[in-house]
């Protein structure tokens, strides 16, 4: 696989994400619908999954389906910390105090329970990493709690800025929140919401490239996103906002709702946080994750394990503008370990990634003849993911 070498413009945003990512917790939260992912997937009792960690609220999610085991991969290793941290809060934790810290972002007593309780349970690095940031979980003021924190949580500050410093626009936010229906959801934010929000600061703000980098959005994920949207990056997020809070029910969409409010509510969050799938990851389910710092590849070739469910997220949009090499390697090592009734789920800013057609596995061809895309069933789960920030949700399983 070849590609082009890339603008010096382009590497340069590329060397700020790059030194964002090696320095910081990206996510504090998923942003991929693993309800979506559940249908794609249809994980069963034998299933062996490798899973991007991002913030592992996922992991967590497909853990309840009762697979045999998931490999929670992810090379940036504050990534695994979180994942860590919440596995310890599963094992060792009552419920009120893991949503305490989980789902409200903030417990009173976040540095006594994690020196006392936590801190024993997490691997060397994690526990260096926590030690310095358990008063992420104890905010001194209201609205400084977890999920204001990390890359994505600085976007959701700036954010809460906005609207702090305009409460006509707040107050409509607040309204939308509590709208006790699709159509009356809909109504209020074209009335009330739209209006007050799409002006030209807020249009220049989500387009620069620091926004998409604290958002973990690559530099290759912002240009094909402006090359195919007529009114780039700004009209891309304005339509895909506008599809979700007019098309989708706030009321279950734990993933906007959380950075409007700044935590979860017990009626809108992730599946692991509700008492009862708490209490089921606890009693054994949680005991079949592993946590790997690693690249997949890396992972991959070190493991005799046979998998068969692979939830890869959309890193190969940036490897395949950046390490084209690598994403050829990487789908080697895919291959040589999926069994053959093996289901792949990726995301991508590309509805097509033409990308994959690029892509020579060593010793095996054309990646596209060793894959077969299920795009109708795709199509019809992409309409109602509630994150809907990529363009492209993609399922395939090994060509026949």
């Amino acid at each position: 696989m070849s590609a082009a070498q890339p603008a010096l413009a382009d590497r340069l945003h590329q060397r700020l994400f790059d030194a964002l990512y090696a320095h910081s917790l990206v996510y504090n939260a998923c942003w991929e619908d693993p309800a979506v992912d559940r249908r794609a997937l249809a994980i069963g009792p034998d299933d062996r999954l490798l899973v991007i960690t991002s913030a592992g609220c996922n992991v967590l999610d497909y853990a309840l389906c009762a697979p045999a085991a998931i490999h929670a991969v992810d090379a940036n290793p504050r990534q695994s910390a979180l994942l860590e941290l919440k596995l310890a809060g599963i094992r060792r934790l009552a419920y009120a105090d893991f949503w305490a810290l989980f789902g409200e972002g903030a417990h009173r007593y976040a540095p006594e329970l994690y020196r006392d309780t936590l801190r024993a349970e997490l691997s060397p690095f994690a526990a260096r990493y926590w030690d310095a940031r358990i008063d992420w979980f104890a905010p001194r003021q209201p609205q400084q709690g977890f999920y204001w924190r990390g890359l994505s949580g600085w976007v959701a500050r700036g954010f809460r800025a906005l609207l702090v410093a305009r409460p006509k626009l707040r107050h409509a936010v607040e309204a939308l929140l509590e709208a006790h229906n699709l159509d009356a959801q809909r109504a209020h934010y074209d009335a009330a919401v739209a209006p007050l929000l799409w002006n030209r600061s807020v249009r220049w703000a989500v387009s620069r490239p620091l926004t998409m980098s604290l958002l973990g959005v690559p530099h290759p994920q912002r240009i094909e996103v402006e090359r195919q949207h007529p009114d780039g990056i700004a009209g891309f997020v304005r339509e895909a906002i506008d599809y979700v809070f007019r098309e989708l029910p706030l009321a279950d969409n734990y993933f906007w709702a959380l950075y409007l409010r700044g935590r979860y509510t017990p009626d809108c969050c992730p599946e692991y946080l509700k008492r009862d799938n708490f209490y089921r990851l606890k009693d054994g389910l949680a005991a079949r994750i592993a946590v790997h710092t690693d690249t997949v590849t890396g992972f991959l070739q070190a493991t005799d394990e046979r998998l068969s469910r692979f939830v890869l997220l959309d890193h190969m949009d940036w490897m395949s503008a950046f390490h084209p090499q690598a994403l050829a390697a990487e789908w080697a090592a895919i291959l040589d370990r999926a069994t053959p009734d093996a289901r792949l789920i990726f995301r991508s800013a590309h509805a097509r990634p033409e990308y994959l057609e690029t892509i020579d596995v060593p010793g095996r061809g054309p990646l596209t003849a060793r894959l077969h895309f299920e795009r109708e069933l795709a199509g019809r789960l992409h309409a109602g993911d509630r994150v809907h920030t990529y363009a492209g949700f993609h399922i395939a399983t090994l060509a026949a």
